[in-house]
């Protein structure tokens, strides 16, 4: 059963965070929205709703939120879910991709036998922000030969430019700041 709560009324069930996690920055804190049920249930129907007649074979979900969104979605969407984490915590054999953060930089890894090639593969993180680590995670995908369908989020927050490092595939977010 679909919630009642309209799509605008998502934003208002995010908290902002001033001077997280350094000063200056103002964190978008998505934990008051999964609390709330119907804000929940509407953020996945939403994501559901768009990718529903993609054939989508696998969601890979980047660690750590992009796993709650990801996995519902997967689901809801009757397919499969592939986590990609930080270095050292998947226990099988791993490829990896290194790339650069603000001040420094941070390794991503997926099962070497996660994806076959030429599934289809839907990437899918609670925020897109600069792009850096959505990235990363295309790489690692098309490392696997996976089709990548598109890029989910629910939250983008448009003046980081994100979207600039990810023009070649298909993005779509539900709230934008």
């Amino acid at each position: 059963m679909a919630t009642k709560l309209k799509r605008s009324e998502l934003k208002n069930c995010i908290r902002d965070i001033p001077n997280f996690p350094k000063k200056g920055i103002i964190f978008k804190d998505l934990s008051t929205l999964l609390q709330n049920k119907d804000a929940f249930r509407k953020s996945v129907d939403l994501l559901a709703r768009k990718f529903k007649k993609e054939n989508i074979d696998l969601i890979v979900g980047v660690e750590a939120r992009g796993f709650i969104f990801g996995a519902t979605l997967a689901y809801k969407l009757k397919c499969g879910f592939v986590p990609v984490r930080k270095k050292g915590k998947l226990p099988y054999k791993t490829k990896s991709v290194t790339y650069q953060l603000e001040y420094g930089t941070d390794t991503l890894e997926v099962h070497e036998d996660a994806i076959a090639p030429g599934s289809r593969v839907l990437i899918v993180d609670d925020l897109l922000a600069t792009g850096g680590t959505v990235k990363a995670v295309t790489d690692l995908v098309k490392g696997q030969k996976g089709n990548i369908i598109g890029l989910a989020f629910l939250v983008e927050l448009s003046f980081l430019k994100g979207k600039e490092k990810l023009k070649d595939f298909p993005i779509y977010s539900i709230i934008q700041y």
